[in-house]
């Protein structure tokens, strides 16, 4: 474990000095590790959005139920915040200059919509068009149910989607910022990332302080909170800018931060944040050892080194799936739970249907992506230039 990485090979070079954009794909692999830790947030629910007051948590045993759902409380919103992070970083990653807004923005929709648009029908077909009134499922279809302070609202249909709202909104605005940040000078990256990261802490503070409903008592946010907190777009757009400085920071050489280190400040601010009240943990606890881990996953790509087996095929290949993975989570495991009536298990035998929920969730994914996802960017979403494979779909 060193406590900096050495310079990126040709560091200080002007950024348009590159001629081709380097891979990363441990960020491919490390994507799908986390929406694995959106399957095990959710797997651990007391009460299902599909259906209220049913249990998804598996074990019978309030022994290994309870610790199960405590530890695993804060991994949804840390992969979530994850997600957000890389999405910044890849998108100024791979920017090149003078691609027109317009094009950048309908690849975007490309990339999320079909998959979003199938998933929804599924579930609507499946268990939401009987319960879920036009109010709800349109706003969903057209993602923009996280703009609505709706309790319900959010989480309609087909309950991951509610994250594709912060998306739609990061694709929109991203022509708009990537000029400004591409214009910070090189010494003030570091300083503008720690004020964007500052930034998501005083927002906890203000949802804590001043959402209707507060202060939240732990384990008990508002409504308001938890819509001001964590659903409403715009309070995620602090995420995807820093995910847009790291990049800037990776490619101009002044990454100095190892992976052991970032892997420790992370592990270290998901025990903190089970202490706080969970308005923090929504974002700001974790998002500093977030971004230290997008940056840090990414300087070693560039410079060839060690990531743990995540440039391996396996992972490469799950990363690649990972976003319809993530998509399908809502009807595999929260729908398909209710399958089995809610019932819960004894601790081996919920082990091993956990795992086929998992395995299951796999291979929906898998299914969504080689049959709308990979065929929809190959006929329409392809720059006239493509870039060197290997980079996480943001």
């Amino acid at each position: 474990m060193s406590v900096a990485d050495p310079p990126v090979p040709g560091a200080r070079k002007p950024e348009s000095a590159s001629p081709a954009v380097p891979a990363c794909p441990s960020l491919t692999g490390l994507r799908f590790a986390a929406a694995g830790l959106v399957f095990a947030f959710h797997s651990s629910l007391t009460s299902s959005p599909v259906t209220a007051g049913q249990p998804v948590n598996l074990f019978a045993d309030p022994a290994v139920a309870v610790p199960y759902t405590e530890v695993l409380n804060t991994s949804g919103f840390a992969a979530v915040s994850f997600f957000f992070v890389l999405s910044g970083f890849v998108l100024a990653w791979s920017h090149r200059p003078g691609e027109p807004g317009r094009s950048f923005v309908r690849r975007r929709l490309l990339k999320i919509y079909p998959n979003h648009a199938v998933v929804w029908a599924a579930a609507m077909l499946l268990f939401a068009g009987a319960t879920t009134p036009v109010s709800r499922w349109l706003p969903n279809l057209l993602l923009v149910q996280s703009f609505s302070p709706d309790p319900g609202a959010s989480i309609s249909v087909n309950s991951p989607s509610w994250s594709l709202c912060s998306e739609l909104l990061f694709y929109l605005v991203f022509p708009l910022l990537i000029g400004p940040v591409a214009r910070i000078p090189e010494r003030w990256l570091w300083p503008a990332a720690g004020l964007v990261a500052a930034a998501v802490a005083a927002v906890a503070l203000l949802v804590q302080f001043a959402a209707p409903g507060g202060p939240a008592a732990a384990g008990s946010p508002s409504t308001a909170q938890f819509w001001l907190g964590y659903f409403f777009p715009p309070t995620r757009l602090p995420d995807f800018l820093l995910g847009m400085l790291i990049a800037r920071i990776v490619r101009t050489g002044r990454w100095r931060v190892g992976i052991g280190w970032s892997l420790l400040a992370f592990a270290a601010c998901y025990a903190l944040s089970l202490l706080l009240p969970p308005v923090f943990r929504f974002d700001a606890a974790m998002i500093a050892s977030l971004g230290l881990l997008v940056g840090s996953f990414a300087s070693a790509d560039v410079r060839g080194a060690r990531t743990g087996g995540l440039r391996s095929r396996p992972m490469v290949w799950l990363g690649e799936v990972s976003f319809a993975f993530y998509l399908c989570q809502g009807i595999v495991l929260l729908y398909g739970r209710t399958l089995i009536g809610g019932r819960q298990f004894s601790t081996p035998v919920a082990i091993v249907v956990l795992i086929g929920f998992f395995l299951a969730t796999v291979l929906a994914g898998w299914l969504l992506h080689v049959a709308v996802e990979r065929p929809v960017m190959r006929r329409w979403g392809r720059r006239p230039r493509p870039l060197r494979a290997g980079l996480p779909a943001a």
